[in-house]
């Protein structure tokens, strides 16, 4: 089939129609998170405005306003921490008014319950009623709001639309993951992301690659076909070894004056999953290089350290109230020891022995390494509590201490499994350019898992850790924890 016969049957087969007007407003995934988060701020702001007005019989002014600004900022601080740890800002679950509603209204009647609840930062409460109906007020406005956009904002007339200039991995493999359908949370993660592949644009050698991305044309005709589909960004899959010829290069140039984004595959595939791809990372100069040595990058390190200390002698404390329930609870339901001993591999993978409350009846491993599994018949009655809420780890305080872990970073592997791993990734070692962690990136946003495939999602969840880590990641990560350990989503 000719070039011209094949890009004329995909025009008549694209679910997109050509030169269809777009007039609706288009969200990336950035837009729609900073959307989420201006009107939750603008709507529980409001409705403790419309409190204090009721509170004082008259409307406020701007000084009065300003003199109390107080109990507007600890409100929102209160919705940041709580909206975080209840993930109201998961775009697959914002998009689901079933998914997203019990989150929501939690953190929104929470927040307004502890604002009420602390002093000289909170408004004083004068009646009851006015403080119940801040309360009820605050919840009804933020899941409203959210119902609307989970109906309206979140449907796919709002979505970006993008082309794929170039080779077919991996990115009919991000196309597919866009696609995921299923059950729970987890099930279809990117779904709310708000974006759709149109298809891509090859040069002719290329033109006849097989995957489930139809070929829309010729890189010559990029321009042209980008304003036929109405597309939103340009996204470079840049194979190893081959690089765009001349032509190419100017038809690119061409998309950067008209306006369009001009992005890499890989770029794209961190915005929309949080992750780095496996398939793609090893052209990835950032992870493959040493972070700059920057003043900020030296203050990061220093203060994850002396935040190190701080977590890990508060955990000592906590280590310590909890030896005498656990050893109670382990000698009630299976004999042995109270404390379980480990090799795992640390940064620049070095060993180190890894220390943990025991989970699993005795000798669990008599017949070599095995990874566990979610219902695991080795792990004991009392384990089976403590993973759910994490107080397994909490030993490992000892490790950080001694420097060994961090409280944030990849989970520390076993040299057996390591090896295992490298072989089948190559990129594998590279977590070992940070300090494992107790919790982690991975940790927060993938159930754990016993495959090769579950340990792919993993490691590039990990790596994106890798290449991204800061303060910020840490926060979030933390956040994140608190989440699963509230909701016994630990394994």
């Amino acid at each position: 089939m000719t070039s011209e016969k094949m890009w004329a049957q995909q025009k008549m087969e694209s679910p997109v129609a050509l030169n269809a007007p777009r007039n609706s407003w288009r969200l990336t995934a950035k837009d729609r998170k900073l959307l989420l988060f201006a009107v939750d701020v603008l709507l529980i702001n409001v409705a403790l405005l419309a409190a204090v007005t009721l509170w004082n019989g008259y409307i406020p002014t701007l000084d009065s306003l300003l003199a109390h600004v107080k109990w507007f900022i600890t409100l929102t601080v209160l919705w940041m921490v709580l909206g975080t740890v209840l993930d109201v800002y998961n775009l697959a679950r914002a998009a689901s008014t079933t998914r997203i509603l019990a989150s929501v209204g939690i953190a929104a009647f929470l927040s307004a319950l502890l604002n009420l609840m602390i002093p000289w930062l909170s408004p004083p409460v004068v009646q009851r009623s006015y403080a119940f109906g801040f309360v009820a007020l605050t919840t009804a406005t933020l899941t409203g709001w959210r119902i609307f956009y989970a109906r309206v904002l979140g449907t796919t007339a709002f979505r970006q639309l993008g082309i794929v200039v170039g080779g077919d991995v991996p990115a009919a493999a991000l196309k597919q993951m866009l696609q995921q359908t299923g059950k729970g949370d987890d099930a279809n993660p990117f779904r709310g992301a708000g974006y759709e592949f149109v298809g891509r644009v090859v040069d002719k050698a290329h033109q006849e690659a097989n995957d489930d991305l139809p070929v829309l044309g010729e890189v010559h005709n990029l321009v042209r076909l980008a304003r036929q589909y109405g597309v939103d960004e340009i996204i470079l899959n840049l194979e190893e070894g081959r690089g765009f010829p001349l032509e190419a290069q100017e038809v690119l140039l061409d998309c950067r004056e008209l306006g369009l984004r001009v992005s890499s595959l890989v770029d794209v595939y961190e915005r929309l999953t949080g992750r780095l791809p496996v398939d793609y990372a090893r052209y990835d100069s950032q992870l493959l290089l040493s972070p700059p040595d920057t003043p900020a990058f030296r203050l990061y390190q220093a203060g994850k350290r002396l935040v190190d200390v701080l977590i890990g002698s508060v955990g000592l404390l906590v280590l310590g109230l909890l030896i005498p329930f656990v050893a109670l609870a382990n000698a009630l339901t299976s004999s042995g020891p109270l404390f379980y001993r480990q090799e795992r591999l640390g940064k620049g993978g070095r060993p180190f022995t890894v220390i943990k409350f025991r989970s699993m009846v005795r000798d669990a491993e008599r017949y070599g390494a095995v990874w566990a599994g979610k219902k695991d018949p080795r792990i004991t009655p009392a384990g089976r509590f403590m993973r759910k809420v994490r107080l397994d780890e909490v030993p490992q305080f000892l490790n950080v201490l001694r420097g060994e872990m961090s409280f944030v970073g990849p989970r520390p592997e076993r040299p057996h499994f390591v090896g295992q791993l490298s072989r089948a990734f190559p990129l594998y070692r590279a977590r070992h350019a940070v300090k494992p962690g107790i919790t982690g990136w991975a940790q927060v946003h993938h159930e754990y898992g016993d495959s090769t495939e579950d340990a792919r999602i993993k490691l590039e969840l990990d790596l994106y850790y890798v290449k991204h880590a800061s303060f910020y990641l840490d926060l979030l990560t933390v956040l994140h924890t608190v989440r699963v350990i509230v909701g016994f989503k630990g394994q």
